[in-house]
């Protein structure tokens, strides 16, 4: 049931595609920043890949809003504004609560060890101290919530905002005391989910995005 998040570039099956998510996932780490202008050439010769899926991908990432293309100039990664970052949680929230609300309704056994698991471990690495690896820890937690939960639709929506949402939880996780309040706020939609209170699950869902802000790169 794990949702897994690969990284580096692997084997393609489609070039582009794989290319896409290459970036995607550079894009994502910081690695390439808001405004930053993604070198064509440079990512060809880097995958050793023809422009031909270098700016097939370019477009899939432009319909993503990760990129913007810009006749003559190439691909930029696209700046995130503040009003924009809030309405992108406001969506989220909304979105995530009918997910943990649907996980909580049909919640089977299996389901409430591995949600339990990912708590745990959230708990345990921000007790090593560990913020940024709680935080890909909380990230597979809502990655089970949404398989639990069964909403076709809500998935896509929520890993389309996710992609964009990603760029500064990392840094809203380092402002201090967010990491503790973080581990409240996911023990309180486990135990809903959990316990098959679907109202307390959405709300607790909602309720623990009001901790970020839009820290962008």
């Amino acid at each position: 049931m794990r949702v897994s998040r690969g990284s580096g570039f692997e084997k393609p099956t489609t070039l582009a595609v794989e290319i896409a998510r290459h970036l995607r996932e550079q894009i994502m780490s910081g690695a390439l920043t808001a405004g930053e202008r993604v070198n064509e050439t440079k990512v060809t010769q880097a995958l050793a890949s023809s422009r031909s899926p270098v700016r097939e991908a370019l477009r899939i990432l432009e319909s993503e809003g990760l990129v913007t293309l810009e006749p003559h100039r190439g691909a930029r990664v696209r700046k995130v504004s503040d009003a924009e970052a809030v309405e992108i949680l406001q969506a989220r929230a909304v979105l995530e609560g009918l997910a943990a609300r649907q996980a909580a309704e049909r919640i089977d056994a299996a389901g409430k060890r591995y949600l339990s698991a990912c708590l745990a471990r959230q708990r345990e690495l921000l007790e090593l101290g560990d913020l940024l690896g709680a935080s890909d820890a909380n990230a597979d937690l809502h990655a089970a919530l949404l398989e639990l939960s069964g909403h076709g639709t809500a998935q896509r929506l929520i890993r389309a905002l996710h992609s964009q949402t990603v760029r500064y939880q990392y840094r809203t996780i380092l402002i201090p005391g967010r990491s503790a309040a973080s581990a409240e706020e996911h023990t309180a939609i486990v135990d809903a989910v959990i316990g098959g209170r679907p109202e307390d699950a959405e709300s607790a869902c909602g309720s623990s995005f009001s901790g970020f802000a839009p820290y962008t790169w």
